[in-house]
């Protein structure tokens, strides 16, 4: 076996299905399954039974994949300590960041990070905050920025704070927004709980007229086209044109929407990271 063997088995660990698996190792199905039988006749055991639902690994199977991820964590450590040595960061990193950062602010980041660590091997994932926030529980992605505040025992470090605003078009600023038909967009629970909240509190409860749209982008161009008014946040409207209003509640406190990098302290060892982070803290947010 050799570390093409050990990319079948973990691709074939991840997709528990031989068509994904391929896909995902731009190979064929054929190709593939040959391979899948040459491990098999090198080691002498069954790995894997194959139904219509997808593979399973036979408990031999597990044993192999078992030593398989423990070898190549152990190569890749070898080979960032010895590209070290060169002074070249190399690695892996992988990142998650949430939709209106990833939209807004990240191409800017990853643009200038990957001009100074061409060698870094980025896995980048863009999702809704929450759900950013479990996998970096779980440990399956080493940093987080997410928009919201969330319980962390690690590092979390504040990159913005933006207002909440409502907007509407030029052709609009005559009229009141209770005058216009609403826009409303999927966001998520956090942000969803104080958009209520401030609704509620000026009288904004019923929006039976409204629309309802699924991405932030296509909210502020309805906005553009005299569609109705929206609620959104600072990020993104830096080219919008018409009335910007930041919001209030009712005691007087802006509603305003903070941005967070959380990471745990042990990832700082690791240059590659570490240099993101350094990337993310001081770039022009």
């Amino acid at each position: 076996m050799d570390e093409r063997d050990f990319e079948v088995l973990l691709a074939l660990d991840k997709t528990r299905n031989i068509t994904h698996a391929a896909k995902l190792l731009y190979v064929s199905q054929s190709s593939l399954s040959k391979r899948i039988n040459a491990i098999e006749s090198e080691l002498q055991i069954k790995i894997l039974i194959r139904s219509r639902k997808g593979v399973y690994f036979t408990p031999e199977g597990e044993e192999v994949l078992t030593s398989i991820r423990q070898v190549s964590k152990e190569l890749q450590t070898m080979r960032e300590k010895l590209d070290l040595s060169k002074n070249i960061v190399s690695g892996h990193l992988k990142a998650g960041i949430s939709l209106n950062f990833s939209l807004f602010k990240l191409p800017e980041v990853l643009s200038e990070y990957r001009k100074q660590f061409p060698h870094v091997n980025m896995h980048v994932i863009t999702d809704h905050s929450r759900k950013l926030y479990n996998q970096l529980l779980e440990g399956t992605i080493d940093i987080a920025v997410v928009r919201g505040d969330y319980p962390w025992k690690g590092e979390k470090i504040l990159l913005d704070r933006e207002n909440i605003c409502a907007i509407k078009s030029k052709n609009n600023q005559g009229k009141s927004f209770s005058e216009l038909p609403y826009i409303g967009r999927k966001t998520d629970l956090a942000f969803e709980r104080e958009l209520l909240q401030w609704m509620h509190e000026n009288g904004y409860s019923d929006q039976s007229n409204g629309l309802y749209v699924d991405n932030i982008t296509t909210c502020v161009e309805m906005v553009k086209l005299d569609g109705g008014w929206a609620i959104v946040p600072e990020i993104c409207l830096k080219d919008f044109e018409g009335d910007i209003v930041p919001l209030k509640f009712a005691n007087g406190e802006p509603f305003v929407r903070p941005t967070y990098l959380m990471f745990s302290d042990i990832v700082l060892e690791l240059p590659q990271i570490k240099a993101f982070i350094d990337q993310l803290r001081s770039g022009p947010l």
